[in-house]
Parts: C-alpha cells; sequence; structure tokens
C-alpha cells in the first residue's frame, strides 16, 4: 500500500529494481549513492546476471546482500517495496505485463518506458486499464528520463507560463553519442553502411527515437491545444563526412555516424509544435533548445546538451519522492509539481 507517513519518517524508503540492465545499472547506481533510501530487490531475466549479488553486477567493492531474481513475482512479494524503479523496454505492449504484476502487488511504479510518459497516444486501451488498477491498488504509475520526460516536453511546458501567446513551439536535441552508453550507439545504427541502416529500419531493428510522439502529446495536452495529427518522420542517417572513433564503435567517412528524426504536431492545418533529434558520433556542437514563437518570444539553450544517461539516472530517482506523493493512478510529468532535485534524505521529501 502506499507509503505511510510514519513509516516513511522511521525507515528508509524501499525500492525494487526491474532490469539490470546498462539504464537500470545507472539507475541503481543513483540509488546507491542517496540518503535514506534502499534497494529491497533487483528483477532481470539474463541469465549470466541471475543469482548475482547486486553489488557483484555493479562492479562495487561492495556486497549488497540483494540477489538477482528473474522470478519477479517472489521478489515483490517478499521485498514489501514503496516504489519499483522499472527499466526494461520502450514499449508500451512489452511493458504492461510487468506494470500489471507491479501494482497488483500493491506497489507504485517509475519507469523509463518512453511510451509509458504518455501512454494515451501510445495505446489507450492499455493505459485506461493501468490507470484504473493503479487506483484500485491505491499506487501512481509513471514514465519519465531525460527525453522524454524533461528535456523535450516538460522544460518546454514550464517555459510557456510566461507567454501571453503561443504561435509555435520548437524543440530540438543535438547529441553526440560517443559519450553514450555502448547499446545507445548501436541503437542509432552508428558504424553501419548506408545500406545496413536502411535495411536495419525497413526490419525495424533501428526503431529511432521513440517518445516523440508521446512529447507533442504532453505540451499539447498542457496546453489545452487540440491537435488534429501527429506525424513523426522516419529516423534518417547522419553521414560521417571524416571518420570518428568512439573507442566502441568505428565510423568510417561515408558510413553512418548515428540518426536525424522529428516530428511535429498539426493544429488547424499548420506545424504548432516541431520536435528534432539528432543524435550521432561525431556532433561538433552538442544543445538542448527551446523556442517559443508568440509573445515574449523565448528563445532558451542548453550548451552541451544535458547528458542523457546521467540525467535520465537522475530524473528517475529525483522523481521517487513526488510519485510517492501523487494521487492514486498513471500520471505524467505534466501532472506532478515541479520536477526538482531530491539531494538529501529522500524521507523528508515524502509526505
Amino acid at each position: 500500500m502506499r507509503i505511510a507517513e510514519e513509516r516513511s519518517r522511521n525507515r528508509k524508503i524501499r525500492v525494487v529494481l526491474y532490469g539490470i540492465g546498462a539504464m537500470g545499472s545507472l539507475i541503481a547506481k543513483e540509488v546507491i549513492r542517496r540518503k535514506g533510501i534502499e534497494i529491497v530487490g533487483a528483477i532481470d531475466v539474463a541469465k549470466d546476471k541471475i543469482g548475482r549479488d547486486l553489488g557483484d553486477l555493479l562492479g562495487l567493492d561492495e556486497s549488497l546482500g540483494v540477489a538477482v531474481s528473474d522470478d519477479a513475482d517472489s521478489v515483490l512479494s517478499a521485498a514489501d517495496a514503496d516504489v519499483v524503479v522499472h527499466a526494461t523496454s520502450s514499449f508500451l505492449k512489452d511493458v504492461y505485463p510487468q506494470i500489471r504484476m507491479i501494482v497488483e502487488h500493491g506497489t507504485s511504479v517509475i519507469s523509463t518506458c518512453e511510451e509509458l510518459s504518455y501512454p494515451y497516444v501510445s495505446d489507450v486501451k492499455i493505459a485506461e486499464k493501468v490507470d484504473r488498477m493503479a487506483k484500485e491498488h491505491d499506487v501512481t504509475v509513471m514514465g519519465t528520463g531525460i527525453n522524454p520526460g524533461f528535456l523535450m516536453d516538460t522544460l518546454a511546458i514550464v517555459l510557456t507560463a510566461v507567454s501571453h501567446e503561443i504561435e509555435r513551439i520548437e524543440v530540438r536535441r543535438v547529441m553526440d553519442a560517443s559519450t553514450r552508453r555502448i547499446p545507445f550507439q548501436r541503437k542509432i545504427g552508428a558504424g553501419l553502411s548506408v545500406e545496413q541502416f536502411e535495411d536495419m529500419i525497413r526490419r525495424k531493428l533501428i526503431t529511432g527515437h521513440v517518445g516523440l510522439k508521446q512529447s507533442i502529446a504532453m505540451i499539447a495536452d498542457a496546453l489545452g491545444w487540440a491537435l488534429q495529427s501527429i506525424e513523426v518522420k522516419d529516423a534518417e542517417p547522419v553521414i560521417a563526412e571524416k571518420p570518428f572513433d568512439s573507442g566502441a564503435v568505428k565510423v568510417h567517412r561515408g558510413y553512418v555516424a548515428g540518426l536525424k528524426q522529428s516530428a511535429i504536431g498539426i493544429k488547424e492545418g499548420e506545424p504548432v509544435i516541431v520536435l528534432e533529434f539528432q543524435a550521432y558520433i561525431g556532433a561538433e556542437e552538442e544543445y538542448d533548445s527551446v523556442t517559443i514563437m508568440g509573445t515574449p518570444e523565448i528563445r532558451q539553450k542548453i550548451s552541451p546538451c544535458v547528458h542523457g544517461d546521467v540525467g535520465t539516472a537522475s530524473i528517475i530517482v529525483n522523481s521517487i519522492p513526488k510519485v510517492l506523493n501523487a494521487p492514486p493512478g498513471l500520471v505524467t510529468m505534466k501532472d506532478l509539481p515541479l520536477p526538482s532535485a531530491a539531494l538529501e534524505d529522500m524521507r523528508i521529501y515524502v509526505k
């Protein structure tokens, strides 16, 4: 059940990790370094992880006394957790059975699933089921991350607070993928020939950036805009003009360094929300920008861009008290109080 005030003051917030991959491991380390919070269970299906102590799996110098298990039901039943940090897949249909099991154990969920960041445009039936189940079990479910979840939606929404009128919103994220984890570099097709990239796009082995549609829908919802449509363009390769070596992936001149992708929200026949995402090895300038055309005109730029892996791990952990304080049901970032760091003893932020 939802964490009670007397429990929140007398013991640490109890967290189960569901998914100990590249991102899940970063989140785990972030939880470990925070005060007032502890890991009480770890779930993963990879055979080389099952049975290992989490400290060993994370490369720490100490045992944490938490063994990784592939039996989610047993872990959730024994853990008496307040929240599950979930990091397994980008797609709502894939994570729904996992989310359902967590909720049925009476535990709130914060997930890195991109489609869960605004699931009503992913699969409205699943979104409604999750919302109904969460309310029945008195827990809260939310998907978030650096993007979607903050840079290309929540940040833009906050900046509109000083607007008298808005004609158009443009958000752009450009990042050098060589600074990101190896699975991400491979996910964007770095090092492939153009032919290989196009073949993997056709076979959906490269999906492009997941979350542009969700970010546009969240912005529109916050502003009360009824969009005619949201158009997500196909991912396109970014071709290297010179060779690069990220240390993990070699990119030859004329080969794929990464990808770019855009999406637009259409209102009254005009593009009113435009998102552009670029991630490739060797980007000369990294930045996150939000431009709001209207009164007043707002041009905000973060340079270099926020590091995606660090930012995702941080926003997931920083969101824990806000989710525990939130009303039951399926929520999005726009439904919570302003996002903020929770760097002191985590318990002091829980009402």
